[in-house]
């Protein structure tokens, strides 16, 4: 009966010490609006990649309105910063360490604490070489195939990413990423608001026909090779 409620005691202090990220930290990390952000992890939570959370209420400091937000862990960070741009994954790297150096180690009291304090270090040692091993291909296909300066259209992206352009306009359609308006790619407004495309519209001359072109911005090719190396690497590619 006392080690029922030992344990029990031990799993809520757990919750309550277990280091959180707000929605609008992550939102400053990658230079996104946090409205993004929370329609990424509203959309993430629905698919079930990461946890069920609840929205939270604040309110701003300035014009006392009334907001929301999410507090997440560790884990399902890394995946929502690698839904929005995965070049920020350095900054994240950098504020978990600045949350976890800020917060004090527990000092064990007993021999059986240590061991679970032990094991508990090694758990999360595992878990860290785990995400590693899995961020490396992508890590390493932005570092070779990524390079542009300038803005490029889909056929060049394409090609940049050495991708069979009806697999990768199926996969912009399928994320979300882009839609088709009048037979053209357009992006979706948030991430022309990420400043991942920009959008050149005009008149032709001869003709007075009306036009729309969008093109990958260098922020939005680095996020879009992100994406599709991971795509590749889950073998939804031939």
């Amino acid at each position: 009966m006392n080690i029922t409620v030992h344990c029990e005691t031990h799993h809520q202090m757990a919750q309550q010490h277990a280091l959180t990220m707000s929605s609008r930290v992550i939102a400053k990390l990658v230079d996104s609006r946090h409205s993004n952000v929370c329609v990424t992890i509203e959309r993430l939570i629905k698919s079930g990649v990461i946890g069920g959370y609840a929205a939270l209420k604040y309110t701003h400091p300035q014009n006392g309105q009334t907001y929301h937000h999410y507090e997440v862990n560790k884990r399902d960070s890394y995946v929502i910063v690698a839904q929005l741009s995965p070049e920020f994954t350095a900054r994240l790297v950098d504020r978990w360490q600045e949350l976890e150096d800020g917060q004090a180690p527990a000092v064990p009291k007993s021999f059986s604490e240590a061991l679970r304090l032990a094991a508990d270090l090694e758990e999360q040692k595992q878990q860290l070489t785990n995400q590693l091993a899995i961020a490396a291909p992508k890590v390493e296909f932005v570092d070779k195939y990524v390079t542009a300066t300038g803005s490029m259209t889909f056929r060049q992206v394409a090609k940049l990413l050495n991708a069979k352009e009806p697999e990768f306009r199926l996969f912009l359609l399928d994320k979300h990423i882009m839609y088709r308006l009048n037979g053209t790619l357009t992006p979706y407004h948030q991430h022309i608001e990420a400043e991942r495309f920009q959008v050149k519209t005009g008149t032709t001359n001869a003709s007075n026909y009306a036009f729309s072109q969008a093109l990958f911005t260098p922020k939005g090719i680095k996020w879009i090779g992100g994406l599709w190396a991971e795509y590749i690497s889950k073998g939804h590619v031939a």
